[in-house]
C-alpha cells in the first residue's frame, strides 16, 4: 500500500541523512524540549539562554512537552537547557523518529481525504483512480519529505491536523473541521493566513443555513445556536492553550515571542514571492544607479550593496517595506476571494479552493515568510488537482516551482544528489499520472519552457557559478537567482488560481440573470 511504501522512504531517508549535517532546526526544537521538560510553565516564554527561544503558540509547547518525557529515555543531555547545540546520536535518532511516529496524524488525514475525492464513474486500473493518485501527491510530496525528514520540522504532524480538517468539512462534519482548525491554529499561528477562509465559509455556510433562489444569503436562515457551538470551540481550546498564560499575566510576553516583528521583511534566503521581486529590482536599480553614477555608494545601506540576503533587508531606492504595508497587501491580495465565498459560496469546494488563495496570498505578501510556507499552498490544493482538469495544469506549475524553491534548504554537496532524485521522481509522477488522468498535456508550451528552465537555473548554481571567480566576493547569487526566478512561477500560478475562482464566480452570476 501507498503507506506501506511512504514509511520505507521515510525510514531510507533517516538512516541517509544522519551522515549529513544537522539543519539549525534540530537545536531549535532540541531546545524547546528542554525548555518545558526542565522549567516551570512561567519560564518557558520568557527563557533565552538560546537565541531559538520558544516562539510557538502554547499548544505546541505542551506537544514538546509531552515529547520530552519520551525523550528522557533516549538521552537525558538533551533535555538540559544549558547544552546548546547538543547532537548526540541518541539525540537525533529520537528527533528523526518522533518526525516519523506523529506522521501518522498525516497519513490518516490523507486516508479520509481520499474518502472524499470526487471521480467520475467508470472502470480505471487502480494506479489511475483519483484517490490514488491523490494519495501518491501527498504521502510522497517532495517538499514535506525533505522539509521534515531531513531539515527537520514536524509539518506532517501539523499538515495532517489541517488536511483532516479540510476532509471533515468535505464530507459536512463541518464542527470537527472547525475543532481541528482551532487546534491547529494553537499549535502554529501561520495557520491564521487562511482562518479568513474558515471563518467566513463557517459563518456563511454554516451558520446560515438556506440561500436565496439566487444564491445570495438568506439573513433569516441565521442560526445563532451554531454560532455559539463555533464560538464555543473557539473559545474553550483557546481557553486551554492561552488560559495558564492569561492567568500569569504573561499574554504580552506570549504574543511577543509569536509576532515578533523585528526580523525584517524577509527571511534570511528569499521566499519566491513579490517582495523577492521587489528586493531584486531595488538592488538592480541601486547597481545600476551607481555604475551611471547617479548614486554615491558610500551612501547607501551596506546591506543592499554587499550583504546580500539579510533579514534586515534596508531598500536603496524602493521605498522600504513596512509589516503594516504587507498586511493590507495580503489583505487586499485574499479579499475577492474571501467576498466570492460569501457572495456565491459553492460548498466545501469553493471553501478549499478560497484557502489556497489565502495560503498563496499570504505566501506572496506576508511579513518574513519563510520558503517552507509554500506547502500550505501546494498540499491542499492537491485534492482540486485530481479532480480538475485546469487546477491540474496549475497545480503542476505550483508545485514544480515551488519545491525547487526549497532546494537552498538542503546545501550539501552530500545531499544534492538526493534531491534532485527526490525532485525528479516526484515531478516525473505528478506530471505523467495527471496527463493520464485528464487524458493530454495539461501545459502550454509557454508553461513547459519556463519549467525546463529550472534545469537551466540548476546547472548554473551548483555547476556553472561555483567555478567562477564570483562565488567568494558574491556567494548570494545563487540564492537571489534561485528566488527570483521561482518567484516569477509561483506569481504566475497564483494569478492564474485567482482567474479561475473569479471567472467560476462570474458564470454563477451569468446563471443566475
Amino acid at each position: 500500500s501507498i503507506s506501506k511504501v511512504h514509511c520505507v522512504v521515510l525510514l531510507t531517508m533517516t538512516v541517509f541523512s544522519g551522515y549529513f549535517s544537522h539543519s539549525t532546526d534540530f537545536e531549535v526544537h532540541r531546545n524547546w524540549l528542554a525548555i518545558t521538560h526542565s522549567l516551570p510553565v512561567s519560564k518557558w516564554y520568557h527563557e533565552n539562554t538560546s537565541e531559538w527561544t520558544l516562539d510557538y503558540p502554547p499548544l505546541f509547547a505542551w506537544f514538546e512537552y509531552s515529547l520530552s518525557h519520551v525523550a528522557q529515555h533516549f538521552d537525558k543531555e538533551m533535555l538540559v537547557v544549558q547544552n546548546l547545540i547538543y547532537t548526540s546520536p541518541a539525540t537525533i535518532l529520537f528527533q528523526r523518529l518522533s518526525v516519523i511516529v506523529t506522521d501518522i496524524v498525516f497519513i490518516y488525514a490523507v486516508k479520509e481525504c481520499c474518502r472524499s475525492v470526487r471521480e467520475e464513474k467508470g472502470s480505471k486500473d487502480l494506479l489511475g483512480h483519483p484517490f490514488f493518485i491523490l494519495a501518491a501527491l501527498l504521502l510522497w510530496n517532495f517538499g514535506l519529505l525533505i522539509v521534515d525528514h531531513i531539515h527537520f520540522q514536524y509539518n506532517g504532524f501539523l499538515f495532517g491536523i489541517l488536511l483532516l480538517s479540510v476532509a471533515r468539512h468535505l464530507q459536512g462534519r463541518h464542527l470537527e473541521g472547525a475543532l481541528l482548525f482551532t487546534v491547529l491554529l494553537n499549535l502554529k499561528h501561520i495557520y491564521l493566513y487562511i482562518a479568513p477562509a474558515y471563518g467566513i465559509f463557517l459563518l456563511r455556510s454554516y451558520c446560515f443555513t438556506k440561500d436565496n433562489t439566487d444564491g445570495s444569503v438568506r439573513w433569516s436562515s441565521f442560526s445563532p445556536v451554531r454560532l455559539v457551538a463555533l464560538g464555543s470551540i473557539v473559545i474553550s481550546v483557546g481557553a486551554l492553550s492561552f488560559g495558564p498564560f492569561i492567568a500569569m499575566g504573561q499574554l504580552p510576553q506570549v504574543l511577543s515571542r509569536l509576532f515578533p516583528f523585528k526580523r525584517g521583511l524577509c527571511h534570511a534566503y528569499w521566499a519566491p514571492n513579490v517582495w523577492a521581486l521587489y528586493n531584486m529590482v531595488d538592488k538592480a536599480l541601486s547597481v545600476l544607479g551607481v555604475r551611471l553614477k547617479l548614486l554615491d555608494v558610500a551612501k547607501l545601506p551596506k546591506a543592499s550593496m554587499t550583504g546580500g540576503l539579510v533579514q534586515e533587508f534596508q531598500h536603496s531606492i524602493l521605498p522600504s517595506v513596512s509589516p503594516s504595508i504587507t498586511l493590507i497587501c495580503t489583505l487586499l491580495s485574499i479579499m475577492p476571494a474571501v467576498l466570492s465565498i460569501w457572495c456565491r459560496p459553492r460548498g466545501a469546494r469553493g471553501f478549499l479552493r478560497c484557502l489556497v488563495v489565502c495560503a498563496l496570498g499570504s505566501f506572496m505578501f506576508g511579513w518574513h515568510v519563510h520558503e517552507k510556507a509554500i506547502l500550505m499552498a501546494i498540499l491542499p490544493f492537491s485534492i482540486l488537482a485530481v479532480e480538475s482538469r485546469e487546477d491540474a495544469g496549475i497545480f503542476l506549475m505550483l508545485t514544480t516551482t515551488g519545491h525547487y524553491s526549497l532546494f537552498p534548504l538542503l546545501f550539501t554537496a552530500a545531499e544534492l544528489p538526493i534531491k534532485v532524485l527526490l525532485m525528479l521522481l516526484f515531478t516525473l509522477y505528478s506530471f505523467t499520472s495527471l496527463k493520464k488522468l485528464f487524458r493530454g498535456s495539461l501545459l502550454n508550451p509557454l508553461e513547459t519552457t519556463y519549467l525546463l528552465g529550472l534545469v537551466a537555473v540548476e546547472i548554473l548554481c551548483e555547476v556553472v557559478y561555483p567555478l567562477s571567480p564570483w562565488q567568494h566576493t558574491l556567494p548570494f547569487v545563487p540564492l537571489l537567482v534561485t528566488s527570483v526566478y521561482c518567484s516569477l512561477g509561483v506569481s504566475y500560478s497564483f494569478i492564474r488560481l485567482y482567474v479561475s475562482l473569479l471567472r467560476q464566480h462570474g458564470t454563477d452570476k451569468h446563471k443566475q440573470l
